[in-house]
């Protein structure tokens, strides 16, 4: 007799019910392992005749690799413990597809306690698993601009304040440099009275861009720290390296002349720059590092703006 027809104990009414859902019904005998039922509604699924599932091995063997081992070994050592679960996975289909599948599965027992049967429905979850799927890729987007400045498209921020206490915490662990850039355009608030805020967003972008690619180590960062200040973050890098950048980065905001009538610089825009680099104690604070990078920035708009002023210490404790 075929699975179909040889559920234990149905009549016509409770046949027509199980078959009549778009879940399908199956039932697996503890002993061998072996369907003795699955509903006709698998074959318009998944392309499976019922009959051609035979035992388990069909059930593990038609789902898709990359689940296999996780969901057979799950829902093995949940049935051998008598522990009713549920599994999602990638069901194959004849066509070599796959359809999302969730099995609830319910472990029957005799009256000693034994496990007599495994009962259970398979549900097709793919529509809802696309919906997960575009929500998730929703949220990965969201937080992907959530870290990115919208004018420059740079890192913003919160993108920075998150990368440099990653780095300051290695640096801390290993005992090794780590360098910081704060800039500044110069007389800037000139140039947006003069040219207007497009114009003035059009050279923040520059900016951002130029100092992009002045940046060549793996963990380098570069973000918009607010108006029209800018932030590079140097891991593993020394004093001396740390000038080298700054520089570059000059050098590059030099040649891509972006036209300032009122710049005192050749009529062209500038950026100050406070630098600092720092073998962090275990004890110290990544604020009073950078608010001495701030006073370097300080001094260098004091001392004529255009120009780089940089702190180098072995070491930085604690404040009082």
């Amino acid at each position: 007799m075929s699975k179909v027809g040889n559920f234990d104990n149905d009549d016509g009414v409770y046949k027509t019910l199980l078959e009549s859902t778009k879940a399908i019904p199956w039932k697996i005998d503890w002993a061998s392992m072996k369907f003795s039922y699955i509903g006709p509604q698998i074959e318009a699924l998944l392309g499976w005749s019922a009959d051609s599932w035979v035992s388990v091995e069909d059930w593990a063997m038609r789902m898709h690799p990359d689940d296999r081992e996780r969901v057979v070994n799950f829902c093995v050592t949940q049935s051998q413990a008598g522990i009713d679960h549920e599994a999602d996975y990638r069901a194959l289909t004849k066509d070599n597809g796959y359809v999302w599948i969730r099995d609830v599965v319910h472990v029957v027992r005799n009256s000693q306690g034994e496990a007599e049967a495994l009962v259970g429905f398979m549900f097709d979850i793919s529509e809802r698993k696309k919906t997960e799927e575009k929500l998730l890729s929703l949220q990965k987007e969201l937080e992907v601009l959530s870290f990115k400045d919208g004018l420059t498209n740079i890192a913003n921020r919160r993108s920075f304040d998150a990368h440099f206490e990653a780095a300051w915490e290695q640096a801390q662990r290993e005992q090794q440099p780590l360098s910081v850039l704060l800039f500044d355009v110069d007389f800037f608030k000139q140039y947006n009275d003069l040219y207007g805020h497009i114009q003035g967003d059009s050279c923040l972008i520059d900016i951002a861009q130029m100092l992009s690619l002045a940046l060549d180590g793996p963990r380098d960062l570069v973000a918009r720290y607010g108006g029209e200040e800018f932030i590079v973050l140097l891991p593993g890098a020394n004093a001396e390296v740390a000038h080298k950048v700054a520089e570059r980065c000059q050098r590059l905001i030099q040649k891509k002349s972006i036209v300032h009538a009122l710049s005192p610089f050749n009529r062209h825009v500038t950026v100050s720059i406070g630098a600092g680099t720092v073998v962090p104690d275990e004890a110290a604070l990544h604020t009073d590092f950078l608010n001495a990078v701030d006073q370097q920035l300080y001094a260098a708009k004091h001392h004529g703006r255009n120009r780089i002023e940089h702190v180098a210490a072995t070491r930085v404790t604690q404040s009082p």
